[in-house]
């Protein structure tokens, strides 16, 4: 165990070396798009004429929303490309259809469980990201209005059980990673720590209050969490030392495990909040992720103007405003690197001793997703040289290859890149041409399945991961939704894939 771990530590530390530097000079500030047109996307299942529904029969369905089906059918109904229609009717219901566990707790109480897909645990960002969607329509129908309650009030709980797991079981089954060298318990699926498992809730519970006005989420539960997610994320400013976690496991794989006896690399206690794994869960390099740390605050924020509008506590919400100043200040001041090539840009990671890791990530929250999840909390101007950045053979996790591009990471390895990254290009672009680019690069990229999936090969998009990933799959019904709401559904039916 002992010659493991000092070799993942050794090779972590050959990973630092040079990670502040550009990793391509050469690159342009503004890459033009490729053209992909020639690539034809593989066959989908068609019979007679029609395309093949790949959703459960409507008996198999765990969860159905009348108003869901409505938009459904009003999507479809506006969609004049059938393989577009196809895929958004397979994709945006298939977290209600697959994943969605909806019950009555002992004390009578809204709670659901949502499986992330092929893995049958629920991780907090997946879940909330899952349902995210679906808020929007919770005024039009009672279930799913109480279904959604019913996420928010199992997240909350799922903190209170233990604010530094990522992943939670459907009660005490234990599961395969209950050996890891950490405090886990029966409850746990994982307990990998992660700064967005934190935000994703309070996100989540935010949208749902301000859509619905329903403030029955914002009881006991939510304050015990809210006060856990407080003193977690001071734990890891690591002002007063390292802070109560640690994880280690014995893997094959780098990124599943932390060096220094399971408390990651050393950090500098500036105000930022250590992640000691990515929204990928794989180990951070430098602690200090810093998507997340802005997601933190933006999470801060909302979290406050819910306790001193809802709960009318003045002195919580002042905790979480505090925090948020002195993580956004810490922000500015160490986040921030001046590339050669594209001016000042956002690190994705920092130590707070002045190195800085280039590069992005696929998962959410991402350098590239920032304008998506907190627009509010990022200077425009930098993130529009950041957004340049990482789309760009300057970042080493970005692929482009014979039939498509995007962002990957180490979690699946080289060449693949994730539907997610190429989603969220098109969620942050306000350019008709590079959405309706990105929206044909997803159809071409599905493997006839009429689903995303987790990541492809950029050379062949037949070889991908996970067959069965209902985020991704929510997410692109989400984006085509977007897209009929700001008037774009011209720009949806000039799409001529078949």
């Amino acid at each position: 165990m002992k010659f493991l771990t000092h070799l993942l530590t050794l090779a972590t530390a050959i990973m630092l070396i040079g990670c502040a530097e550009s990793q391509n000079n050469s690159a342009t500030v503004s890459e033009p798009l490729t053209d992909y047109s020639a690539i034809a996307p593989a066959a989908a299942p068609i019979v007679d004429g029609e395309y093949v529904c790949q959703r459960p029969a409507a008996e198999d369905r765990l969860f159905t929303s009348q108003a869901v089906e409505a938009e459904i059918e009003r999507v479809k109904s506006l969609l004049t490309n059938p393989r577009l229609a196809w895929m958004f009717s397979n994709c945006f219901p298939n977290t209600l259809d697959t994943t969605v566990h909806y019950r009555k707790d002992e004390n009578g109480e809204n709670d659901t469980f949502v499986y992330t897909g092929d893995i049958h645990a629920m991780w907090l960002r997946d879940s909330a990201a899952q349902v995210w969607p679906y808020v929007q329509y919770a005024n039009d129908d009672a279930e799913l209005k109480a279904m959604l309650a019913g996420v928010i009030n199992r997240q909350f709980k799922c903190i209170n059980i233990d604010p530094y797991a990522n992943a939670f079981n459907d009660g005490p089954t234990g599961g395969e990673w209950q050996r890891d060298y950490t405090d886990m318990k029966l409850e746990l699926h994982e307990r990998k720590y992660e700064i967005d498992s934190l935000c994703y809730p309070i996100r989540l519970a935010y949208h749902y209050w301000l859509t619905t006005g329903d403030t029955s989420i914002f009881g006991e539960e939510w304050i015990e969490a809210i006060t856990n997610i407080l003193k977690t994320f001071r734990e890891q400013q690591r002002k007063d030392g390292k802070g109560p976690y640690t994880f280690r496991r014995v893997t094959d794989r780098q990124f599943d495990t932390l060096s220094n006896d399971g408390y990651g690399a050393p950090v500098n206690p500036v105000g930022l909040i250590v992640s000691s794994f990515r929204p990928s869960d794989d180990a951070t390099v430098l602690q200090f992720l810093v998507p997340s740390n802005f997601f933190a605050v933006s999470a801060l924020n909302k979290a406050a103007e819910i306790l001193t509008k809802v709960n009318k506590n003045e002195q919580l919400a002042a905790e979480c405003t505090a925090l948020a100043s002195e993580v956004s200040a810490a922000l500015k001041e160490y986040a921030i690197y001046d590339h050669p090539t594209f001016g000042k840009i956002y690190s994705f990671e920092v130590d707070g001793f002045g190195n800085h890791h280039l590069m992005d990530d696929a998962n959410v929250p991402s350098l590239l997703a920032m304008d998506y999840l907190n627009p509010e909390v990022i200077d425009s101007e930098i993130y529009a040289a950041t957004r340049r950045f990482v789309w760009s053979q300057s970042n080493p996790y970005f692929f482009r290859g014979k039939a498509g591009e995007g962002i990957g990471g180490p979690h699946i390895g080289y060449d693949m890149a994730w539907p997610m990254s190429i989603m969220m290009k098109a969620f942050t672009s306000h350019d008709e041409a590079e959405i309706k680019w990105c929206i044909e690069m997803l159809m071409r990229t599905d493997a006839g399945t009429g689903f995303m999936h987790e990541s492809f090969n950029v050379d062949d998009p037949s070889n991908f991961t996970r067959k069965w990933f209902a985020w991704q799959n929510t997410l692109f019904g989400e984006l085509i939704v977007k897209q009929i709401a700001e008037g774009r559904l011209d720009m949806l039916n000039s799409i001529e894939i078949k």
